[in-house]
């Protein structure tokens, strides 16, 4: 059974950083492509960046480009997303997701997987 696990939310000033953790003790990441999705108060849950399992190719949402970098360490079996020059919009519960193979997608519905979702709170 795949389990995933975030940490590394929490509250932070505009301008932070932060770094999430998706601990895949179960995954071999190597065959899944893990996302990171977020969602805010009264707003559809969005992709914000996925790394695919063989190639390690990555893809952002154009908001957080240049902010955000996706990151993997296959033996520690654990996906970082690294959060930088964090805006109020970034506020939201933020999710890891796997799903089977190399599509860099960000349809929630795709994913078969999920964490239960660390917050993170972008404010003054």
């Amino acid at each position: 059974q795949v389990q995933l696990v975030e940490s590394g939310g929490g509250l932070v000033q505009p301008g932070g950083s932060l770094r999430l953790s998706c601990a895949a003790s179960t995954v071999n990441l190597n065959w899944y492509t893990i996302g990171w999705f977020r969602q805010a108060p009264g707003k559809d849950r969005e992709g914000v960046s996925c790394i695919s399992g063989q190639t390690g190719s990555t893809r952002y949402a154009d908001s957080v480009k240049g902010r955000f970098t996706i990151s993997r360490d296959i033996i520690q079996k654990t996906v970082y997303l690294q959060m930088n020059s964090l805006k109020l919009e970034d506020t939201g519960v933020y999710y890891c997701a796997a799903i089977w193979g190399e599509r860099l997608i960000f349809l929630d519905g795709e994913y078969r997987y999920w964490g239960q979702g660390t917050q993170v709170t972008v404010s003054p």
